[in-house]
């Protein structure tokens, strides 16, 4: 297939990239590629997607354009895509409290853009992330994509609630078929130098003390990003239907009576963020200096995943133990930024 890839030199963009070029697809990314974090990490990501495109049956090209810019994103739509995996955002929960116009200018002008595209030129299926801080103040738990999420914590997940929105409309109206994907916690190989394991690894191996917010009595449902792309990719293969049994009298915010589906992609088994630490000093062979802070504003205390409307519609879960994908985190440090 054709596949357009927004974000493809971010994190979870270039993993899912790399995995669609080496199944064979055809591979469009687009990305400004910006300086939120290191550039350097984010062109040697795009560095990989180009030599997995000479040793692979699939191709690669990238478009370096703004999302914001609406001329360079119709142009990129003249060559139709079969898919489209939007996976290009502002993100970061605690950035969102100083730079708020970003995430309005990416989050939500972006993704205007890119539905009002996909509307165009009739793509069969948007597929896009969103993310588990959408259920801000929300706690029944295992949070589930059938419970509403109206009580956001910071304008982050505002955004990201807002695109769930923004899709339903398109859905409804121009029965563009969407589905939207609640990420929780994403770490690995490559992973982005703001995220807690990225942060807390380099300052072990320099010895250097760690800051651990609430007190360390965080809980989170972290995900391998492998786990990650598996299912973004099955769902976006299959494309969203409208529910038949959906009901206006008593309405399941996770479907419509439109071609739309939310799900959460989460490891299903949350871990206490000391038991994080442990497995990171575990893999590193050091021992973290920690200085115990309180909880920071805009923080959830817990996160945990009710994945089976996933199992359900695409036969998959997240699989990946927290210490091995920890330690193959660490191994990936290790080996990028030798000591």
């Amino acid at each position: 297939m054709r596949v357009l890839v927004t974000g493809a030199a971010g994190f979870i963009g270039f993993h899912t990239a790399k995995r669609l070029i080496e199944r064979g697809d055809e591979v469009v990314g687009f990305d400004v590629v910006n300086d939120y974090y290191d550039p350097t990490l984010k062109e040697a990501r795009l560095s990989l997607l180009v030599k997995s495109a000479a040793t692979a049956q699939g191709s690669w090209r990238l478009v370096r354009a703004d999302l914001t810019d609406r001329v360079a994103v119709k142009n990129t739509f003249e060559a139709s895509f079969d898919r489209v995996i939007h996976l290009a955002a502002q993100a970061g929960v605690r950035h969102s409290l100083t730079h708020p116009h970003g995430y309005i200018n990416s989050n939500i002008v972006g993704f205007l853009n890119i539905l009002e595209a996909c509307r165009d030129q009739g793509t069969p299926h948007l597929t896009y992330g969103s993310t588990s801080s959408v259920y801000g103040a929300n706690l029944k738990m295992p949070f589930s994509e059938h419970v509403g999420v109206d009580h956001p914590l910071q304008l982050y997940a505002a955004t990201k609630r807002a695109n769930e929105l923004m899709a339903h409309a398109y859905s409804h109206l121009f029965r563009l078929p969407t589905t939207a994907l609640r990420f929780f916690t994403v770490y690995g190989p490559w992973g982005r130098p703001d995220m807690a394991l990225f942060l807390f690894t380099k300052a072990i191996l320099a010895g250097e003390p760690i800051e651990v917010f609430n007190h360390g009595k965080h809980s989170r449902d972290f995900t391998y990003v492998d786990d990650i792309v598996e299912g973004v990719i099955r769902a976006s293969d299959q494309i969203a239907e409208p529910d038949q049994a959906w009901d206006p009298v008593h309405p399941d915010p996770a479907t419509s009576n439109a071609p739309l589906r939310i799900f959460n992609i989460g490891n299903n088994a949350p871990e206490e963020l000391m038991d994080y630490i442990t497995a990171i000093e575990e893999a590193t062979g050091k021992k973290a200096t920690i200085r115990f802070q309180p909880l920071q504003a805009g923080d959830v205390p817990d996160t945990y995943a009710d994945v089976s409307s996933l199992v359900e519609a695409v036969d998959y879960k997240p699989v990946t133990p927290v210490r091995e994908g920890v330690r193959k985190f660490v191994e990936w440090y290790r080996t990028y930024y030798p000591q």
